[in-house]
């Protein structure tokens, strides 16, 4: 799914998910089906989607730079009548600040010598540089610097003969994290990998089988939640029904945390567990562990309201919109000069001056990365009359880079990394600063405290504790982030 380059040039101060996926097989509407699905996807990914249609052997792809719901508006009526068939998978990509070449925009599709195969991909592989040389030296030609394509290429070299045997064969030679659909011309076929970093639930929709990242696409057709993909596990959708598959190694399930904290949209079941009501309960553990004296409980918008409402009943406090965000903004860190990205704060949240003014407030946040919107945020709320800014944090400090596809700066650029919570604290400028502790965390996912030798979750951005081998690592340093989604030199 991702692009490789070294990981310095991105401004940004959110982790950001890379994708999403869909797929529907043996409904007639199926690609604007997709399309929705997609749509209702777009926070996992906003610089491109794509879709590739099946229809009597014969495959159709439309894959545009650009949000959903503008590549596929009734403007471009005739992309969605271009993709004709029962059936279809697609893909939301996310942008960073490295190269956008539409060659990478999934889903990716070839001819094997088994058929057609199109794939779609959520995750980063950690061993595809070495396994990109490898196929380039046998003279394999790459049309995309993403890793998905090294999967396709390991199929075409297999030596089995039909082409769900060839994935099989290809994915039990790549590391990492990934969930995938795919697609030929007489099966849907969804993968997750064996420690089920990334999410993929199955829904029906009449006698349609659905595969999607999360459970908010099923919502917005009317599909019924029928499971989760299983990590390891691979199904194959026919037209005589599922079939489901184990063919690699078990591992210990280490699900991503942080599709709880900030990734997933508050309306998914993730996992069987209700991401909004996790969040409420998160910022009530954080409110337990790390108490103020204020007046008010004000979130970051948007992600933190859940954990600012869990925060504020269980201290006590009014809950207040101190913060009001302007949804009709680009991303700040696509601006052309920092001059011009600086702006992007004031773009993009603007003060209650009426509700702030002489109150000692909690602000609470979901993360703190980079920590430059934090610092910036902490001083629009002083500039508009708040006497005390008393910051909590709904996750542990961000103090490593992720390698499982997430869009992380290089461990050296996060302060957490490098700095105490006092050192973190000034830097922001707030009076108080804490973050809740793993354990906290933990406890607010009712899986009581973290299991040291056995981690319930991936929580290597917080720990350092990587459950996949980073093979692309030069010399094994965890300071060189596996860019995602950028061209390669």
């Amino acid at each position: 799914m991702n692009g490789l380059q070294e990981h310095g040039q991105f401004q940004d101060d959110k982790l950001h998910e890379e994708c999403g996926v869909f797929g529907i097989f043996g409904h007639p509407d199926a690609a604007a089906l997709t399309v929705l699905g997609l749509h209702a996807l777009q926070h996992r990914g906003q610089e491109a989607a794509g879709i590739v249609a099946g229809h009597d052997g014969h495959f159709a792809a439309e894959r545009h730079p650009g949000l959903v719901g503008d590549i596929f508006s009734s403007r471009y009526a005739e992309r969605v009548a271009n993709l004709k068939g029962n059936n279809a998978i697609g893909h939301n990509r996310y942008s960073t600040a490295g190269g956008s070449a539409v060659r990478n925009i999934q889903p990716l599709y070839a001819d094997l010598s088994g058929g057609g195969l199109a794939i779609a991909h959520n995750g980063n592989l950690t061993n595809s540089l070495a396994l990109r040389a490898e196929l380039v030296a046998e003279g394999r030609i790459f049309q995309s610097t993403s890793d998905t394509e090294v999967i396709i290429h390991l199929a075409a070299r297999s030596t089995y003969r039909q082409i769900v045997d060839k994935l099989i064969d290809a994915l039990k030679k790549v590391k990492g994290a990934y969930s995938l659909v795919a697609l030929t011309s007489k099966k849907l076929i969804g993968v997750r990998d064996p420690f089920g970093v990334r999410p993929l639930v199955m829904g029906k929709l009449d006698d349609a089988y659905i595969l999607a990242s999360e459970t908010c696409a099923l919502d917005i057709i009317g599909a019924e939640f029928v499971r989760n993909v299983e990590p390891g596990e691979m199904v194959v959708i026919t037209t005589d029904g599922v079939e489901s598959y184990f063919p690699f190694a078990r591992q210990p399930h280490r699900f991503c945390v942080f599709e709880y904290i900030y990734f997933s949209r508050p309306d998914s079941v993730v996992e069987g567990r209700n991401v909004y009501e996790h969040r409420k309960q998160t910022g009530a553990e954080l409110a337990r562990e790390a108490p103020a004296d204020a007046d008010m409980v004000i979130p970051v918008p948007d992600s933190s309201i859940p954990a600012a409402l869990g925060y504020a009943t269980e201290a006590k406090l009014p809950f207040e919109l101190g913060i009001i965000r302007n949804h009709y903004v680009g991303r700040t860190f696509i601006e052309p000069t920092d001059g011009i990205r600086n702006f992007g704060v004031r773009k993009k949240h603007n003060p209650n001056r009426e509700t702030l003014a002489g109150k000692r407030v909690v602000l609470i946040d979901d993360s703190i990365v980079r920590g430059t919107t934090s610092k910036k945020i902490v001083q629009m709320v002083r500039d508009a009359g708040a006497t005390e800014v008393h910051f909590r944090v709904a996750s542990p400090p961000t103090a490593h880079s992720c390698f499982y596809g997430v869009d992380t700066p290089n461990t050296a650029d996060l302060p957490a990394h490098r700095m105490d919570v006092e050192e973190m604290r000034k830097l922001i400028g707030a009076d108080s600063l804490a973050f809740i502790s793993m354990d906290g965390l933990y406890r607010a996912m009712g899986v009581g405290a973290r299991k040291a030798d056995a981690p319930q979750f991936c929580d290597a951005c917080f720990s350092g504790d990587y459950p996949i081998q980073l093979t692309d690592l030069s010399g094994g340093s965890k300071d060189r982030q596996l860019s995602l989604l950028a061209d390669v030199a």
